[in-house]
């Protein structure tokens, strides 16, 4: 599953999606396709951020290492958690992520193998999301937001609810999100979140989100056969 991103830092693109997550923890999407995924996307002048399954120091590399722009881990929770994963995205002395970077230059304009730019670069360029969907991460939040080498906090809206065991949209699951919004101000970082529809992106961009999702390929693709089926057959007007 690949979701459209709208918003970003970035400013160097002046197209519509900023950037695009592809989703390796979810779904069909492995590693093994990650390397065309990228190009594809980076060839349109967005940033491909790939969100490992897991925060896992070889998932990372492997992401990093085949031309993701930045990475997203599931299930941060702790300080730690979040102070490990900056270790695994970053190069020694900063890190510990192995050297092996041969084709990560491919998804970078302008950027030829070998580049010692991309060396330069990288720890400084490269995104570090973490995602909070648990009770644990949200009272955490402002810890994570600290944490040196963090660049966006991102809420995982139905994870979270599950987590906390309440409704998505209640008052307390929207306190929630907010308090992880506010973290990431706090601290000078970005926040984003996951969005189904352009509609709730659009408040969430309204609320200070910085990075919002506004689809998935999988619902856009279902929206806009429905939609055809339904001008063919006669119940709905074409659009």
């Amino acid at each position: 599953m690949v979701r459209t991103i709208l918003r970003s830092a970035s400013t160097s693109y002046a197209g519509p999606f900023k950037w695009v997550l592809i989703d390796g923890e979810h779904g069909l999407i492995g590693d093994r396709d990650y390397y065309e995924l990228v190009n594809a996307i980076a060839a349109e002048g967005a940033s491909p951020i790939i969100r490992v399954p897991w925060a896992e120091e070889w998932m990372i590399k492997r992401a990093l290492d085949l031309g993701a722009h930045g990475v997203l881990t599931p299930m941060c929770h702790t300080a730690e958690d979040a102070a490990r994963i900056v270790r695994y995205s970053k190069y020694p002395c900063r890190g510990t992520r192995g050297y092996g970077p041969i084709f990560a230059v491919h998804s970078i304009p302008g950027m030829a193998t070998g580049d010692p730019a991309y060396d330069e670069g990288a720890d400084k360029s490269l995104v570090v999301a973490v995602q909070i969907e648990s009770r644990l991460g949200v009272d955490n939040a402002e810890a994570i937001a600290q944490v040196e080498g963090v660049d966006v906090l991102l809420v995982g809206p139905f994870d979270l609810a599950k987590q906390m065991g309440i409704v998505p949209g209640s008052a307390g699951h929207e306190a929630a999100i907010r308090s992880v919004l506010q973290a990431a101000h706090r601290a000078g970082k970005k926040a984003a979140i996951f969005c189904l529809s352009g509609i709730r992106a659009r408040l969430r961009v309204q609320q200070g989100f910085d990075m919002v999702s506004v689809s998935t390929d999988s619902t856009v693709v279902g929206e806009a056969m429905v939609q055809h089926l339904s001008v063919a057959n006669g119940t709905s007007t074409p659009i």
